[in-house]
């Protein structure tokens, strides 16, 4: 990986539908090359999917709740069978097992509490779970899909501190 392909991994993470020829005229390259290289990332899994980002207003799920989730059973069976549950529901949208005194966080998002109570009832329904927590936000101050690339280890011949 070298500094134009961090170049082409930041328009297209601004920017999924950007036409290969714009991509490449941005990053001073010509089309086909420019190609080549984003086929190659993809074939390496450093671009996993290309996504439209929704509006949560317009498609109505505005609220988000983190839960905190708390269990007594720590092994592989019960951690496979809450995953299958946990991917059983489309609020979830992010899922982590955590280190600490929380075991595992979900961000859900529904349009208003007495969604996330009907989901929480029907989790619960499924699965035993000792604590769960959650907390909603009262405002989203900074959103982004993008991930930070000046962590990107670049190839020597490149310049690791090239833009």
């Amino acid at each position: 990986m070298d500094r134009l392909d961090r170049k082409i991994l930041r328009l297209l993470q601004e920017d999924s539908t950007l036409a290969v020829a714009d991509v490449a005229k941005k990053v001073g390259l010509s089309t086909t090359p420019c190609w080549r290289r984003i086929q190659k990332l993809e074939e390496e899994g450093v671009i996993q999917r290309r996504v439209a980002i929704l509006d949560p207003v317009k498609v109505n799920t505005r609220v988000n709740v983190f839960v905190s989730i708390r269990t007594n059973t720590h092994n592989i069976e019960w951690l496979k069978r809450f995953s299958e549950v946990i991917q059983e529901f489309p609020e979830v949208v992010e899922f982590y097992r955590m280190s600490g005194d929380v075991d595992y966080l979900l961000r859900v998002v529904v349009p208003d509490i007495a969604a996330y109570d009907a989901f929480y009832k029907r989790m619960i329904a499924k699965i035993e779970i000792r604590d769960v927590s959650s907390s909603f936000a009262m405002e989203q101050i900074k959103y982004t899909t993008q991930l930070p690339l000046d962590y990107l280890v670049l190839d020597k011949e490149s310049g690791a501190n090239a833009a």
